[in-house]
């Protein structure tokens, strides 16, 4: 799904200019790849799919029937997710919630909190006693584990295992399931544990490091004689920019919890996907303005850029992409400047040499006119981006396989 899919190759040549650049999200492709994930996971692993990955709400609808519910990290995504798939299970997460967004939670009937301090649990425990006394609200406390076995290493991106301000430290155990089981908040109940310990783990990685979760969450357990009927292992699965076509094995994953599931019949499981799910079911595609050359390097120049597509900015990589070659007669009076060379850099439209889509792309030929399509850009692209820096129009939004476009 990293080359255009024949439906999003055939909407981007129908494109006029005017309509690019634009985002295009192929939902048919999307449930294929969900569904097959699904597959790969046994029954007692709930799959929850992680909303700020692509809130977009066309693909919170087209996940609704293969995942167990949504996790969510403000109360701007929670009142979103909750009109885009309403009554779906909505779990809540993210460090530094404010007493509103934990009353507007409250209000709306979220199943799981998901804990990440001291302070938190307080505040919590006030509100609910005040705005849900005839419930008990199910508390997953977050914590920051250590992980010995090198598991880690390969993150792109940790979240534990280091100093970092998310979930509490373990040292905290013991205080937070006493405040828990004692008495002390009645409202509230200790339903698990939750750890996201870190991003771009391969499917090894991840297996290594729910095991580490779900022993330290069972020692916990029984130090305090207690039960736990949950533990969510958080998300985080690879995609690789660099290789687009080595996918996060999911049989293997789901083989290995299987296994860990097994070895603890009374708990269920959860995992946090996000980008894992849709990166590789979007598509951002443009239209080179112009091809120049500098320094003995060809640079084409397209319509948006980072402002649109951020992520190969931030995290240093080049954007996979396509070139689909223009047909149409060239409209203008003057030439149309074209590479010299066989690779390119594709840069945008933005004051800034940081605005650089992808370097050395095999391109011999390029012209003004052309289409670039980028692959993997159904995750943490439109919507991390910093779309207002220069004023440039905003993208289109294109759903293929939805209602609507039938």
């Amino acid at each position: 799904m990293t080359l255009p899919t024949p439906a999003v190759r055939a909407r981007v040549t129908a494109l006029r200019p005017e309509e690019l650049p634009a985002y295009l999200y192929d939902l048919t492709a999307l449930r294929e790849h969900v569904a097959g994930v699904r597959a790969a996971l046994p029954e007692r692993v709930e799959l929850y799919y992680a909303a700020k990955a692509n809130p977009e709400p066309e693909i919170l609808s087209a996940l609704r029937p293969y995942v167990d519910g949504y996790e969510v990290s403000s109360g701007g995504e929670l009142a979103h997710v909750g009109k885009a798939v309403p009554g779906a299970p909505l779990a809540f997460g993210g460090p530094g919630k404010t007493p509103a967004e934990v009353a507007q939670a409250l209000e709306l009937g979220v199943q799981r909190f998901h804990v990440e301090s001291v302070y938190e649990l307080h505040m919590l425990a006030d509100l609910a006693a005040r705005l849900a006394p005839d419930r008990r609200i199910a508390v997953l406390a977050r914590f920051n584990l250590s992980v010995d076995d090198g598991s880690l290493d390969g993150s792109s991106l940790a979240m534990g295992g280091r100093p970092t301000p998310f979930g509490l430290d373990p040292a905290q155990a013991d205080e937070v399931v006493a405040l828990l089981t004692d008495g002390t908040y009645p409202h509230l109940e200790l339903r698990g544990i939750h750890a996201h310990l870190a991003s771009g783990l391969e499917a090894p990685e991840q297996l290594a490091v729910a095991g580490a979760i779900v022993t330290w969450s069972v020692r916990l357990a029984e130090r305090h004689r207690i039960t736990l009927p949950e533990v969510t292992i958080g998300g985080g699965m690879a995609v690789d920019y660099a290789e687009p076509e080595a996918r996060f094995d999911w049989a293997a994953f789901g083989a290995g919890l299987d296994r860990l599931a097994a070895a603890h019949p009374g708990l269920t499981l959860r995992i946090e996907p996000g980008r894992a799910l849709t990166a590789y079911c979007g598509w951002y595609a443009t239209e080179v303005l112009d091809v120049k050359r500098s320094h003995g390097e060809d640079f084409a120049v397209v319509r948006g850029g980072t402002h649109h597509l951020r992520t190969p900015a931030t995290k240093g990589h080049d954007q996979p992409c396509t070139v689909l070659s223009s047909d149409e007669p060239w409209p203008h009076p003057w030439p149309r400047s074209a590479a010299e060379g066989d690779r390119v850099t594709v840069t945008g439209q933005l004051c800034t040499p940081k605005d650089v889509l992808a370097r050395d792309v095999p391109a011999p030929g390029l012209r003004a006119g052309d289409r670039v399509v980028f692959g993997v850009a159904g995750a943490y692209a439109w919507n991390i981006s910093h779309h207002d820096f220069l004023m440039h129009p905003r993208p289109g939004f294109h759903f293929l396989g939805s209602a609507e476009d039938a």
